[in-house]
């Protein structure tokens, strides 16, 4: 297995000229850099979820004619596995495909926090939850670089909506940035060294993400260690000058030589230091460098086993939302004895995955009606349905009328529903989170034609589910790559145990969603303004309901919980042990959550947050201790004064949990916190002051000269309101009006200056 980390032979520039290093900073093609000396042009190409390689000749893009390549479950699925194991498996294979096709850096993953459900891309993306993204991403990561072949993490960052996304800002406040939309990255970068990351296309706090030094150098490679490659968004760059300073390394794709002339030019007149051309040159060329020297994946591609893969992962991703007992038995999985009806087009002609870029060309595809009569041969079909935009009233009825008819006549009816591409893509975002009314007429048409009716979603972000309360059963699909099809047969008939859970919450309105109000924006601007209350957060912390929380999802079998404890090991880290019993009759696998919360923190904070999850598959009977580990690290908030991490000390809560709504055990462990000390000012409050080990005695003293003066003022104190509680954020630099001149301006600089002494 190769090293993850970039390290590797590097490049000798010392002969280059200003202008061939220049060279080597932006893109000969779309797809491939330049050429310089003695090092070679690679090819970078898309991704995520498989290959999506240009063949030579077709057009610029490579949409409409890319090489055939395995089509994977995209991250909207696979992240539903909650399986980092699995999901290294899948980039390993994306690294085997890549490496076969001489390709040094394929496009992936997208780790973006599912900030609102209405975000066209949605399906490219893991999970609301950055713990999720990030343990998920570093798996996949960590598997494309097993092959030698570079990952691109993308999109770098806060780019969370298509609306606008090449100008409009990001306006989120330091908090949230850190605690929700990089922490994710931060671990992946950390924890798996990625080749390279992509920059986004919008601003943050009005600053382009490639042109933004704070994001690309201070915090990625200053604050993170990355030592890779900043390679921008196709068309991400305005200012190319700028964006190298700040820390974009590539500017992807080349533009016949013109952001070339303007760097060398800019290092002519002064206004861009040497120095920092010198350092992307060298990383572009390292890139390169490494690649030749790194050894291809024999092929041909061994199209069965990574389609078995395809269909593994597929199947593993797969959410059971619900499955109520009919006749006094769960609806799922279907019995060989019942004749079945398919109803809905999406059941011959599957969405297996989202519009744009990631368009893969899948090497077979496998469809869910051809897949099902593999086992059940005399099973119906009734389209149900047109994919057409603008089918005629007449057509609408006569298929609902089918479905229907189709529906009466057998003992079960399995109704696949959606959205069709078109309501989903790249480029642009959802108008609301609703399936089309053809396809809601069909399904409440079919349900009350037979009551064993099941419905399969084939879709790319979550929607509402206004029948879930009509059918018995609903399995959550999502796009399943090009093995769906015979996956969900897998899940329908029992051969695979449903083990899928949601790393997003599907509510019940749009409007109860927590960017509601504040998406996509305005005027170029769109404000964060539900802060970390992002997903499970919001709707735990205003107790709405919804229609299906975070990490929900059913099994076809049962499983117990015992006790937790919970125990610090090295460093900090906690280590939650459970057991898990898998009570029925049935193989199966839980996915096992751990949620902690901090009751009497000194900053505002959700009532619990995901920390750490683990997957695990028990034969019938089995049971096991698991064990869950929680780094202290993913504990810490973002202390906005003193502009880093802080751990809070206190009793944590730590619960076990089925999902965010379903706690199956709950203990409680002391935590150490981290020390802040502040520097004190004028401006810091007596409260503040009062706590200080240095100060606080010194103005105790103080208050006992002042006794009588306060005593007289606590006279206009509402009654049972102490003068203590109005004085506690009183500034301590005014205090001298207060205390009739026992106090001095001198005298309170003293103390400041006494108090931070130990700071200097």
């Amino acid at each position: 297995m190769t090293d993850t980390t970039t390290s590797g032979p590097a490049a000798d520039l010392s002969a280059l000229t200003v202008e061939q290093k220049a060279a080597l900073t932006s893109g000969e093609s779309f797809w491939r850099t330049k050429a310089v000396g003695d090092i070679p042009s690679v090819m970078l190409t898309d991704g995520p979820h498989g290959l999506r390689k240009q063949r030579e000749g077709g057009d610029h893009l490579g949409i409409g004619d890319s090489v055939p390549a395995t089509c994977f479950p995209p991250a909207v699925a696979l992240g539903s596995s909650w399986d980092p194991e699995l999901a290294e498996r899948v980039g390993t294979a994306l690294g085997v495909e890549s490496s076969i096709e001489d390709v040094a850096v394929i496009l992936g993953p997208g780790i973006n926090i599912k900030r609102s459900p209405l975000c066209g891309r949605n399906f490219e993306y893991l999970s609301e939850d950055p713990i999720v993204s990030g343990v998920l991403g570093t798996g996949i990561v960590r598997g494309i670089q097993s092959q030698g072949v570079g990952a691109s993490l993308k999109h770098f960052a806060a780019n969370n909506q298509e609306d606008d996304r090449m100008r409009s800002s990001s306006d989120v406040d330091p908090r949230p940035l850190r605690e929700i939309y990089l922490r994710g990255f931060q671990r992946v970068v950390e924890e798996a060294q990625p080749h390279t990351v992509m920059c986004s296309y919008n601003r943050i706090n009005g600053v382009f993400a490639s042109e933004n030094r704070w994001l690309l150098t201070d915090v990625l490679r200053s604050e993170w260690g990355f030592d890779g490659l900043v390679v921008s968004d196709w068309g991400a760059v305005s200012d190319r000058v700028a964006a190298l300073s700040a820390g974009l390394d590539l500017e992807m794709p080349g533009n016949g030589g013109q952001s070339d002339a303007r760097i060398v030019a800019a290092v002519a007149d002064g206004s861009l230091d040497e120095a920092a051309l010198d350092a992307s040159a060298q990383r572009n060329a390292d890139l390169a460098v490494r690649w030749a020297a790194t050894p291809r994946v024999d092929g041909p591609l061994d199209v069965e086993a990574h389609h078995a893969l395809a269909r593994e992962a597929a199947a593993r991703s797969i959410v059971l939302l619900k499955n109520d007992e009919v006749e006094g038995a769960p609806l799922l999985p279907l019995r060989d004895d019942r004749s079945i009806a398919v109803i809905g087009a999406f059941a011959e002609k599957p969405r297996y995955q989202g519009a744009g870029s990631s368009m893969i060309h899948p090497t077979r595809l496998d469809d869910a009606l051809t897949s099902i009569r593999a086992v059940a041969p005399q099973a119906a079909y009734a389209p149900g349905f047109s994919l057409a935009p603008d089918a005629p009233v007449e057509e609408t009825q006569r298929l609902r009328e089918e479905a229907v008819a189709a529906a009466a006549a057998a003992d079960v009816a399995v109704v696949f529903a959606g959205l069709p591409a078109r309501l989903e893509s790249e480029g642009y975002d959802r108008d609301d989170i609703d399936l089309p009314a053809d396809q809601l007429a069909v399904i409440e048409a079919v349900a009350a034609a037979n009551p064993r009716t099941v419905v399969v979603l084939s879709n790319g972000g979550v929607v509402a589910l206004p029948f879930a309360t009509s059918v018995p059963a609903i399995v959550e699909a999502w796009l399943l790559g090009q093995a769906g099809g015979s996956a969900t047969a897998d899940v329908l008939f029992g051969d695979v145990s449903p083990s899928g859970k949601l790393t997003e919450t599907i509510p019940l309105r749009l409007e109860d969603t927590p960017a509601f109000l504040n998406f996509p924006g305005e005027e170029g601007h769109v404000r964060y303004g539900e802060g970390i209350f992002v997903g499970y957060r919001w709707y735990d912390a205003r107790k709405l309901e919804v229609a299906y929380p975070f990490g929900h999802g059913l099994s076809y079998t049962t499983f117990g919980y015992g006790d937790a404890t919970v125990s610090e090991g090295a460093g900090g880290d906690l280590d939650v042990r459970v057991t898990i019993t898998n009570a029925g009759e049935r193989t199966g696998r839980e996915i096992v959550q751990v949620y902690t919360s901090l009751p009497e923190s000194r900053v505002q904070r959700a009532p619990r947050e995901l920390k750490g999850f683990v997957s695990v598959e028990l034969a019938a009977g089995e049971s096991r201790e698991v064990v869950i580990p929680v780094r202290r690290d993913d504990l810490a908030y973002w202390d906005v004064r003193a502009e880093r991490w802080i751990v809070e000390g206190g009793e944590y809560v730590v619960e076990v949990a089925a999902s965010s709504r379903d706690v199956r055990a709950t203990a409680t462990v002391a935590v150490s916190g981290d020390e802040v000390r502040l520097p004190l000012t004028r401006e810091s409050s007596l409260g503040e002051v009062m706590a200080h080990p240095v100060a606080g005695p010194l103005v105790q003293s103080a208050l006992a000269g002042m006794a009588q003066m306060l005593e007289g003022a606590s006279a206009i104190m509402p009654e049972g309101v102490s003068m203590d509680r109005m004085m506690a954020s009183f500034p301590i630099g005014r205090i001298g009006m207060m205390a009739g001149g026992q106090v001095t301006p001198e005298m309170i600089d003293g103390l400041l200056a006494a108090a931070n002494a130990p700071l200097q």
